[in-house]
Parts: structure tokens; C-alpha cells; sequence
């Protein structure tokens, strides 16, 4: 071997190896099942076009329980009577053969079929495309409401028109209220500080992230600003990539104070002045407080801020009616517990 020759170590050589070979799995992994969702929305098709609106009286019945005997010999399991009703389901959910997306697997279209309001149900296949969210990512956001409490930030209007457009968005659009953080693990806790608060986000952050939403990437905690000697600590800063702008997060144990907001102005203020680069927005502030007087922060805000908010963060994963409740839902996430749960593939989620 010449001096002028590289070595390559072994260990070098193997991660470039492996890779390779994970990404041949993961085109592999889509190509079969983009394949298996098209499979499935053809045998839904065509059962539905055999059976009409009704299959579960006469012909109907008897047709599936003829094709779920005969696919079965020949293909194994995943045919079943109850399976044959939910491809047909699938068929009808998505009529459209072009729509369904090849990012997205059966056990995603399970998911997505038991949601019956449609605006929902685009919005989630939407964010589940562009997210990369896994079915158990899907499902956590489906059962906590997801697309509920955006609706319920703001300006409902403007998120329903946002769905499905590349236009401009707006911070007040994506902020949710209230935000649901059963994940750290401080449920039914007697006694914790905000400290313990900050720090069990720092350990789940990637759940965490899920739960801000699209686009944050974490900056820094407890950011030390110093005006004329007093010292302030910001807990956490995260930056948006669709706002462009940096995202500051304030969390509060107890019930919001107007000086909660005032502080959270002057964080604002000071990242607007101070740590904004070219070509960014200005900054947001949001204050995750326990529980929150609507008049408070209406009257200690201008009527035109589109900078700071102020929303409530839940411990536990409330219940479906506790959400009904909170959000003052007319229309919300039904599921179907009538449809078999198994998935039709051996997916890994």
C-alpha cells in the first residue's frame, strides 16, 4: 500500500455498509407497502361495487364470508370477514384512488378511517405525511386532539382555510390550548416545582416536540439575560423553521398573573432587539401556565398581539368528554371501537 493511500478503518467501512443497506429497507419497506394500501383499496372497490351500500344482509354477508374462506386458503391470515369490511370501509373513506399516499401504511389508514369529520381526517393525513408521524405518533395525536385544539387557539377560520395551503402561516394559528403533557410522567405528583417541570421536558423532548407541533427545533434552557445588573433566566427557547422566528416558553405552576405576561413581553421585547437574525420574524412568546383567567389575558394583551399567548398544559390525557368540555366541541374525533383492531401486516410501528 502506497503512503499516499487512505486506510479505511473497519468500523468506517461497516457504517457506510450499514447504511446502504438500511436505506434498501426503508425503499423496500415503502415500495411493499404503498403496493399492500393499493391492494387493499382495490379489494375494497370491488367489494363494495358486489355488495352495494348494505353487507351484512343476504348476498352481501355471504359473498364476504365466500371470499374471506377462499383468500384465506390461498394468501393466510389477514382476510378475515371483519378485515374484507374494513378494505371496503377504506374504499369509501378514500374514494379517490390518486389521494392515498404512499408515505402512509395500512395501520395509518386504520387510524384515519375511523375519523369521521373530514376536514379532521385531511388535516391529520396532511401532518402525518409531513411530520413523518408513526402510527403510534398518529394515534397519539388523533386521541388527544390534535386538530381539535388548534382549532380551538384562535382563529378557527383561518386554520380551516390554512389546511391544504402552501400561504403564509401564522404563529396564533399554531398554537394550541390547552397542551397535553401526560407524557413527563407528573401526573398524580403532590408536589413538584417548575424546575422538575422544565426538567422532565428536557427528557422527553422528542414528545415534546411532537406536541408543540411541526417545524420546532430546541435553542437552549434557562437563558441567562442581564439588564443593569438583575439577572433573568428564560426556560426555554425553541426555534420555528416555518415561522422563522425564535419561540419562547415560560412555564408557571399555579394560575397566569398579568405579571406573567408582562415578563413574557420582556423576553419578547429583548429577543426582538437583541437576537433576531436576517430574515427572521419576530419572536413569539408562550406562557404554560395551569390554569389561565381568559379576562386576564385579554386585558393585559393589545387586541392586535400576534406575539404572545398563553395556554393551559394538562398533566393527564383527559378523557373524551373532558375534552368536549374544554374545547366547547360541537363536532370531535369519534372512533369506532366496532372495527377489528389487529393490523393486516406485520409493521413494525
Amino acid at each position: 500500500m502506497s503512503d499516499n493511500q487512505t486506510t479505511i478503518q473497519p468500523e468506517e467501512s461497516y457504517k457506510i455498509i450499514r447504511e446502504s443497506v438500511l436505506t434498501a429497507q426503508s425503499k423496500v419497506y415503502t415500495v411493499v407497502n404503498s403496493a399492500m394500501v393499493q391492494a387493499y383499496w382495490e379489494i375494497g372497490q370491488e367489494i363494495h361495487k358486489a355488495c352495494g351500500e348494505n353487507d351484512r344482509a343476504g348476498y352481501g354477508k355471504k359473498l364476504l364470508e365466500y371470499l374471506s374462506e377462499q383468500l384465506t386458503k390461498e394468501f393466510g391470515k389477514g382476510f378475515t370477514v371483519t378485515n374484507l369490511r374494513y378494505m371496503r370501509q377504506f374504499y369509501r373513506t378514500f374514494p379517490i384512488r390518486h389521494t392515498l399516499c404512499d408515505e402512509l401504511s395500512w395501520s395509518h389508514y386504520r387510524l384515519l378511517m375511523r375519523i369521521e369529520n373530514e376536514k379532521a381526517r385531511e388535516f391529520y393525513v396532511q401532518e402525518a405525511v409531513k411530520s413523518n408521524w408513526s402510527v403510534r405518533q398518529l394515534e397519539r395525536q388523533i386521541g388527544t386532539f390534535y386538530y381539535e385544539r388548534l382549532l380551538a387557539s384562535q382563529d378557527k377560520e383561518a386554520v380551516l382555510n390554512e389546511i391544504g395551503l402552501p400561504e403564509k402561516v401564522e404563529p396564533k394559528n399554531i398554537i394550541r390550548d390547552p397542551y397535553v403533557l401526560e407524557f413527563l410522567g407528573l401526573e398524580g405528583k403532590t408536589s413538584f416545582y417548575e424546575k422538575d417541570l422544565e426538567q422532565a421536558i428536557i427528557d422527553h423532548l422528542q414528545k415534546f416536540l411532537l406536541e408543540l407541533g411541526r417545524g420546532f427545533s430546541f435553542v437552549s434552557r434557562q437563558q441567562k439575560i442581564t439588564f443593569d445588573g438583575r439577572h433573568f433566566f428564560i426556560d426555554l427557547v425553541f426555534y420555528n423553521y416555518i415561522l422563522k422566528c425564535f419561540v419562547i416558553i415560560d412555564l408557571k405552576l399555579g394560575d397566569l398573573t398579568h405579571q406573567d405576561i408582562g415578563q413574557m413581553q420582556m423576553y419578547v421585547n429583548y429577543y426582538t432587539r437583541e437576537m433576531m437574525n436576517e430574515g427572521d420574524n419576530p419572536p413569539i412568546g408562550i406562557v404554560l401556565c395551569a390554569d389561565k383567567s381568559e379576562q386576564v389575558v385579554k386585558y393585559t394583551l393589545p387586541e392586535d398581539n400576534n406575539q404572545i399567548f398563553a395556554s393551559k398544559y394538562k398533566l393527564y390525557l383527559p378523557t373524551e368528554e373532558e375534552f368536549k368540555k374544554e374545547l366547547n366541541l360541537e363536532n370531535y374525533v369519534k372512533k369506532d371501537d366496532s372495527l377489528e383492531g389487529n393490523s393486516l401486516t406485520n409493521e413494525d410501528e
